[in-house]
C-alpha cells in the first residue's frame, strides 16, 4: 500500500459557476411521461419528483450546506494512490473514545452530522461525559469529496485504509462503526484485529451462510424472504451498478434530475418513513446528500464498488473483536442473531431498536445516539 502521512486540511468551495450549470441543467429537464399506478411501486411518483426538483431549483441553498460542513475540520490523505476526505471532530473530553464511522450507498458524510453533537458532547446533549467520542467520519473512495480511484477497491482494501487513516490521525486504540457498506468495512476491520481496534458496531451485520438453508427459524426465514423481495422489487439499482456502472454514469453524471431520482428514491424505500421520506427526512437533508454525488461527480464512480464487491455479495465476514448489533426494524434486512452468532466471536451487545431504518443516523439521530453509546460503555 503506497502512501504518505500527509494530512493536508481541506475546505469546500464550490465555484458558483457549478451551480449555475446545476439550474441550467435543471430548467432543461425533459420529465418522462406519468407512471400508470397510484404509488410507488413504478419508481419515484412525476407529481413527487417534480415537488423535490422545483424547491432543488428555487429554494435549496447549497451555500448552507457548504457552510455547515466548512464548521468542522476537514482534511484529505493519500491512501494507497487515492485522496481520502474526512471530518474530524475531536470531544472537549480529553479521553474521549475515538471512533470512526463509515457511510455506504446512497450516503456520504452527510448521513452522520446530526449526531456529531451528541457523541462528541453528550453533556450538551442530556448525556453524560464518559460517553464522549472523538470522531472520524470519511468518505468512501469514489464517494463525496473523496478522490476517484483509478483501479479496484474491494472492501478489504478500504479497512486496510481506514486502519492506516486512524493511525495517521495518531489513534492507538479506537473503534469503529457502519451499516450498508460502513458495515461491511467496519466488519473487515474487525475480521484483521488489529491492535488498535477494540471494538465495532453494527446496524447491518453481514452474516449471510452458504446454502443450502435447512431447519430455519422464523427470524432466519424473514431474513431470505427480504433477500427475495430485493430481489424482485428492489435490487435493480444493485445489478445496474454492479454489472454496467458506466453506462448508469453517462445517464446519472448527466442529469441532475436522474441523480437526484436514483438517490431519492432509496430515501423511500430503506427508511422507516411510513411510505413518505419527507416523514424523516428534510427537502434540505436529501438535497444535501444528493449534492455530494452531483458535485463530484461521482455515480459511476461511487456504483463502480458493487462491479468489484459484487461476488463477496452479502457472505458472512468473521469478525474476531467484542461486536454490538443494532436490528433496526426498517433495515433492508434483519439479521438473526443466530446465524451473527456464527460470523462474530463476541457479541457484546445486541438490541432492536423499535424505530429506524437503513439510514438510522439520518433518520432517528437519537436513538442512533443511544445504541453507540450502549454498545460501547462496554468496552471503555
Amino acid at each position: 500500500m503506497t502512501m504518505s502521512n500527509c494530512l493536508e486540511s481541506f475546505r469546500i468551495d464550490i465555484s458558483e459557476k457549478v451551480i449555475e450549470d446545476l439550474h441550467r441543467r435543471i430548467d432543461l429537464v425533459r420529465w418522462p411521461v406519468k407512471e400508470l399506478v397510484d404509488d410507488w411501486s413504478q419508481g419515484v411518483p412525476l407529481n413527487k419528483m417534480k415537488e423535490l426538483v422545483a424547491y432543488w431549483r428555487n429554494k435549496y441553498d447549497w451555500r448552507r450546506c457548504e457552510k455547515q460542513l466548512n464548521s468542522y475540520d476537514q482534511f484529505l490523505t493519500n491512501i494507497d494512490g487515492v485522496d481520502i476526505h474526512f471530518l474530524h471532530i475531536r470531544s472537549r473530553q480529553k479521553d474521549a473514545m475515538p471512533l470512526i464511522l463509515t457511510h455506504g450507498w446512497p450516503g456520504s458524510v452527510i448521513e452522520f452530522l446530526k449526531v456529531i453533537g451528541p457523541l462528541t458532547d453528550p453533556e450538551s446533549y442530556g448525556g453524560k461525559a464518559m460517553d464522549a467520542f472523538h470522531l472520524v467520519i470519511p468518505s468512501l473512495p469514489g464517494f463525496g469529496f473523496s478522490g476517484h480511484p483509478k483501479d479496484g477497491w474491494k472492501v478489504d482494501r478500504i479497512a486496510r485504509a481506514w486502519e492506516e487513516l486512524m493511525k495517521r490521525v495518531g489513534y492507538t486504540r479506537y473503534v469503529a462503526s457502519g451499516g450498508d457498506i460502513g458495515a461491511a468495512v467496519s466488519s473487515t476491520m474487525g475480521q484483521h484485529a488489529p491492535q488498535e481496534l477494540f471494538a465495532v458496531h453494527l446496524s447491518q451485520p453481514f452474516v449471510l451462510p452458504d446454502p443450502p438453508y435447512e431447519n430455519l427459524t422464523q427470524d432466519e426465514q424473514a431474513m431470505l424472504d427480504s433477500f427475495e423481495y430485493m430481489a424482485r422489487w428492489g435490487g435493480g439499482y444493485a445489478l445496474q451498478q454492479a454489472s454496467k456502472p458506466q453506462t448508469l454514469g453517462y445517464i446519472l453524471a448527466d442529469s441532475p434530475v436522474g441523480q437526484a431520482a436514483w438517490i431519492y428514491e432509496k430515501f423511500r424505500d430503506w427508511s422507516d418513513c411510513d411510505g413518505t421520506p419527507e416523514n424523516v427526512f428534510t427537502r434540505d437533508e436529501m438535497l444535501d446528500d444528493i449534492m455530494l454525488y452531483w458535485l463530484n461527480n461521482s455515480a459511476a464512480s461511487s456504483g463502480r464498488f458493487y462491479w468489484y464487491n459484487w461476488d463477496d455479495g452479502l457472505k458472512g465476514i468473521k469478525i474476531n473483536v467484542p461486536t454490538g448489533c443494532s436490528i433496526f426494524p426498517k433495515e433492508i434486512y434483519r439479521a438473526p442473531r443466530t446465524w451473527a452468532e456464527r460470523y462474530i466471536s463476541n457479541i457484546i451487545y445486541w438490541n432492536e431498536p423499535e424505530r429506524g431504518g437503513h439510514f438510522a443516523a439520518f433518520e432517528r439521530p437519537e436513538i442512533f445516539v443511544e445504541e453507540i453509546r450502549g454498545c460501547f460503555r462496554l468496552v471503555r
